[in-house]
């Protein structure tokens, strides 16, 4: 078996992006056992190791416009209340400068102006906790200038060159609206129907001469497709499609995702757009970019994940997303055709021994298409396996093929896995994700019973032994499958799992509660009107906490500020009210989802050892 510590211990290399003049990378790699940022020459040289946190690892890291600085976010201990901070690539020594120390401050969307290469813009609840206005940010002095204030309801803001600035919001009827801020107050520019965009956002990119803004829509077709939206008269004009892919939707939730459009560092050029279904497919928009976009493709079989190049286009750092080699890192320089590997995220795991993760669909009891993913350990007949059905969350969010240090882990200790993209996900057309509306607890969960007994059905697993294992909506679901069908599953983990909708909604951050008409209201309910929360509670796990006889494992993090504490602690003191054994493992220094590697290994232990009890796969070596 391959240790625990080799899945979720930290990565060797991760996150590398280019500097502007194109003459450094900067990297995430461990020092003290937590991921720090460091620096190498382009030309070669010693890496320079220039932050050192020993508290929390760091997640992401950016370059100033100018090279001169290295910019980061980082939170405590999970609790998403983000700082920007800056570092001094030619100081590795320094300690890193909090360029937001408020307390109780959320700094986000850091925005790099092309225009103003000293400048990073930023938005921050400072004034009111449920408003983030929008500030200029001088990133060598730590001078904060307001720009506009936020007058209620904007989610996003986006910023001409000539300093016009754009905001978005919702109308009290739910539409999403696209205004312009000007001295007499907002005008409206664009409306466009707000159950289309659950997250309130999608792809937006205003075009480099500030006159228009490149959007994701679906005004008119089930597909979300790229259009070009007139700023003068709201008009839309199509700019690229596919005839079967939606635009790859995955950072309208997740951040460290990758952007659908790919522009020009230097003059904000679209050169391409990424579109995902199976696997990822990129098409370029600029025959520049497509001679380059050949060479990067032919470095790997894997899909391109992250991309940047230097001012003058010609250096580029690519990283592949691969199901079985994670991470891989080049350096491609246009200008002389040379390419040379940078570095690997797990250089120790030996791609040959972990499992191909296989993209297939099934049709749902009621005639949807249900995207799945299937993978199956190496070297075992693939008939009759304890079978782990791993869930995502969101739910606006997807799986897709890639690497997995979850998958291998359990395909390593001879689980079968199945990833199940159930209504809801997104990235598969606007019918797809609305069919979840009204669904908690209802069809979407068809959908994982639908999966379970179509591999059931196949032979690849033994209906005696199935597990359930999610995350944040995926710990939902996961409590819905031990309650609402409490015979299908002999295991179940949740972790930091929704287990009332009616107190999960109460206790959001009170900055995301204007920002819910059409997601967690449209598709669950208002907990303020009393039948939708009478409606709520039925769907709601702890109301049926009686039904549960499943062996449970609970995981959380102590500072979660989505699905908090309470969520976990009220359920196991159900559970154990009643004498069911429960297992129960608390991070104090983690939020939603655990950051640090020894609280990944920890879990995953426990992982381990709670599933090779209760379904028969591999125990730990020594027990």
């Amino acid at each position: 078996m391959i240790g625990v510590e080799e899945f979720f211990g930290s990565p060797a290399f991760t996150a590398p992006v280019i500097s502007p003049d194109g003459t450094r990378i900067a990297y995430l790699a461990p020092r003290k056992n937590r991921m720090n940022i460091w620096v190498r020459d382009v030309e070669g040289g010693e890496p320079r190791c220039v932050t050192a946190d020993e508290t929390r690892s760091v997640q992401n890291v950016f370059w100033s416009r100018d090279s001169r600085w290295l910019l980061y976010a980082q939170d405590e201990g999970g609790n998403e209340l983000w700082h920007l901070f800056r570092a001094d690539p030619d100081a590795p020594g320094a300690p890193a400068v909090d360029l937001t120390p408020f307390p109780g401050v959320a700094a986000l969307a850091p925005e790099l102006p092309a225009h103003r290469p000293g400048i990073v813009q930023v938005q921050l609840n400072k004034r009111d906790p449920v408003a983030f206005d929008l500030y200029d940010l001088d990133i060598e002095s730590g001078e904060l200038t307001g720009v506009v204030r936020n007058p209620g309801g904007i989610g996003a803001y986006l910023r001409a060159p000539d300093g016009t600035v754009y905001g978005t919001g919702l109308t009290d009827a739910g539409d999403l609206e696209l205004s312009r801020f000007t001295p007499d107050g907002l005008r409206r520019v664009a409306r466009f129907a707000g159950r289309d965009y659950p997250m309130q956002i999608a792809p937006f990119r205003l075009t480099p001469d500030g006159t228009g803004l490149w959007m994701g829509s679906n005004r008119g077709t089930d597909r979300m497709r790229l259009v070009r939206l007139d700023l003068a008269t709201g008009s839309q004009t199509a700019v690229d499609s596919h005839p079967s892919f939606d635009l790859d939707p995955r950072s309208t939730v997740d951040p460290a995702a990758p952007d659908p459009l790919i522009t020009d560092r230097a003059t904000g050029a679209l050169l391409g757009v990424r579109y995902l279904d199976e696997r990822l497919e990129i098409r370029a928009l600029d025959p520049g970019f497509a001679e380059i976009l050949d060479r990067l493709t032919a470095l790997s079989d894997g899909d391109i994940e992250t991309l940047s190049a230097d001012d003058s286009g010609q250096r580029w750092v690519v990283t592949f997303e691969h199901d079985r080699d994670p991470g891989v890192a080049w350096f491609y320089d246009h200008a002389t055709g040379a390419s040379r590997l940078l570095g690997r995220a797990h250089p120790h795991l030996d791609p040959a021994a972990l499992a191909p993760m296989r993209p297939l669909s099934i049709t749902s009891r009621d005639g949807l298409r249900l995207p799945l993913h299937l993978t199956l350990p190496v070297g075992v007949e693939p008939a009759g396996l304890p079978l782990v059905v791993l869930l995502h969350g969101g739910p606006w969010f997807r799986d897709h093929w890639g690497y997995s240090g979850a998958v291998q882990f359990l395909a390593d200790r001879g689980y079968a896995v199945l990833q199940v993209n159930f209504r809801g996900s997104t990235g598969y057309g606007k019918a797809f994700t609305s069919a979840a509306i009204g669904e908690f607890a209802g069809a979407m969960h068809d959908d994982v019973i639908d999966a379970v007994e179509w591999a059931v059905g196949q032979g690849y697993a033994d209906p005696s032994r199935i597990g359930i294992f999610g995350g944040s909506y995926g710990g939902y679901a996961t409590l819905v499958g031990v309650t609402f069908t409490p015979d299908v599953f002999a295991a179940a983990i949740d972790y930091v799992g929704i287990s009332s909708l009616p107190n999960f909604l109460r206790t959001l951050p009170p900055f995301t509660r204007p920002h819910l008409a059409n997601n967690w209201h449209l598709f669950v309910g208002d907990p303020d009107d009393p039948e939708q929360e009478a409606d709520m509670l039925a769907r709601s796990p702890i109301t049926h906490a009686d039904r549960i006889r499943t062996p449970l494992l609970v995981l959380q993090g102590a500072n979660d500020p989505r699905v908090v504490r309470a969520e976990s602690d009220n359920l196991v003191a159900a559970l154990r009210g009643r004498g069911v054994a429960v297992e129960y493992i608390v991070k104090d220094d983690e939020g939603h989802g655990f950051v640090n590697p020894e609280n990944q290994i920890d879990m995953f232990r426990a992982v381990e050892r709670f599933l090779a009890r209760h379904l028969g796969g591999k125990a730990p070596v020594g027990e």
